[in-house]
């Protein structure tokens, strides 16, 4: 088995880079340099959630953590090839684990089970730095490290895999603001951008379900999920339904607490309990509720000339459907 460098703590060194850069946004919003907002709570409340996601995992999820590199470290044994450590065996383990991210990402959205970590980072109404270090508690529950398998199996060692991700991640801090417009064009058509990240969080119906990427664009260009940021719809923020409060706990745990309420229900059979588990977010057993290609379809009903741009369906698709349809990957 190859051995590895000791990978340096990216987190750590990254930490002061985020503080000085957030002090930077805002004093360049406060000249009226940038645009861009700030609100005092919400962005406390996003730090708050940066610090637990860092404590929690260590407090609660260091079994899961750990039994997650366990698992990593058993599949990696069987690689009929190891790689040693360099820069080029690093850019390909970079890049395969930016493609990793992306359906990572992307199930995250369409399962409610991982939706339930990752809306923390969705739910804030700004767009700003902080709002990047609104992470989730307990993303180490939703199960997607099983995408990381396949680059074991193809040589890669787990350290080396979390190496990359970290980078990633630092990588995706500075798209998350409102002072970059839209950079040259070949950059946005290879990389993710401010511009395309902040389509990713609008609610916007046009803006739903797209731009997964981590780093680069080009996997939402490839499996059709790339909506460009239009000017002449500004992004609104936020989720569907805002949450309305900024106290860290119940943003951290207000979807787990969904999901429990509805698979307790009484009358429900053991598929529609399991559907409210893994559909994606906003299925319901007697179609009640709403999912983004419903809400798409309204949209596009009530703007018929929009049908069929970028992230709108191409007809004005129909949307009274059956009780418990809504359930689609």
């Amino acid at each position: 088995m190859p051995e590895m460098p000791e990978f340096p703590p990216v987190s750590d060194y990254a930490a002061p880079l985020y503080v000085l850069f957030i002090l930077i946004e805002i004093a360049l919003i406060s000249m009226r340099r940038a645009r861009g907002v700030y609100e005092t709570r919400d962005a406390s409340t996003s730090v708050l959630m940066g610090l637990g996601s860092v404590i929690m995992p260590v407090l609660v999820g260091g079994f899961f953590v750990s039994g997650i590199y366990a698992i990593l470290f058993w599949f990696y044994q069987f690689a009929p090839v190891k790689w040693e450590f360099s820069i080029w065996a690093f850019l390909a383990c970079f890049v395969l684990d930016d493609l990793k991210y992306y359906w990572s990402h992307r199930f995250r959205h369409t399962i409610r089970w991982g939706w339930a970590s990752h809306v923390v980072h969705h739910s804030s109404q700004h767009y700003n730095l902080s709002t990047a270090l609104r992470q989730p508690w307990f993303s180490f529950l939703n199960g997607m490290f099983f995408l990381a398998i396949p680059l074991t199996l193809l040589g890669f060692h787990p350290g080396m895999i979390a190496f990359a991700g970290s980078v990633n991640l630092v990588y995706q801090f500075f798209i998350h603001t409102e002072t970059v417009g839209k950079l040259h064009p070949w950059i946005e058509g290879v990389f993710n951008t401010p511009s395309h990240h902040r389509v990713h969080h609008g609610r916007n119906p046009r803006y739903l379900d797209a731009n997964y990427a981590g780093v680069l664009i080009i996997w939402d260009r490839m499996f059709g999920t790339f909506v460009p940021e239009e000017e002449s719809e500004p992004v609104r923020y936020g989720i569907i339904k805002n949450l309305g409060t900024f106290n860290p706990l119940r943003v951290a745990t207000h979807e787990y607490v969904a999901i429990a309420r509805d698979i307790f229900r009484k009358g429900l059979t053991l598929k529609q309990r399991l559907f409210y588990v893994l559909a994606p977010p906003g299925w319901s057993h007697d179609g009640s509720r709403k999912g983004s290609r419903i809400l798409k379809a309204e949209f596009v009903q009530k703007h018929p000339e929009l049908a069929g741009k970028p992230g709108l369906p191409p007809v004005r698709a129909k949307v009274d459907v059956p009780a418990g349809s809504q359930f689609e990957f």
